[in-house]
């Protein structure tokens, strides 16, 4: 076990930052989106409705954290899931959050408020 110089193990670290990724509402609906099938930048910004430079920050951010991949043919960029666990994660979670929605959506202990 790697600790850090907090005391805190590198593997407690990495797995808080995994789920700070998963706790981003745009991101989270991004990877919904994917989960369907590959998408362009385009398509992601139709279907949200989130500016293409919001959408293009969080592709990124899953992109470096290894959520998605990118294709790129031409100017064209096509992203998709980079590995199937992030599906079946998303599953169980959602599975998770419908037997208490309403009072996870009404939680006023941690922010930012973007419920």
């Amino acid at each position: 076990m790697t600790t850090t110089a907090s005391g805190t193990d590198k593997l407690t670290i990495a797995s808080a930052r995994f789920f700070r990724v998963l706790g981003d509402p745009t991101r989270l609906t991004l990877l919904e989106l994917l989960l369907e099938g590959p998408r362009t930048v385009s398509e992601l910004v139709e279907a949200t409705g989130v500016p293409q430079s919001r959408v293009s920050n969080h592709l990124a951010c899953l992109r470096w954290c290894r959520f998605v991949e990118a294709e790129r043919e031409g100017r064209q960029v096509t992203y998709s899931i980079s590995d199937a666990r992030v599906g079946r994660l998303v599953g169980k979670a959602r599975e998770l959050v419908r037997a208490n929605e309403d009072h996870l959506a009404s939680c006023e202990r941690i922010g930012p408020d973007w419920i």
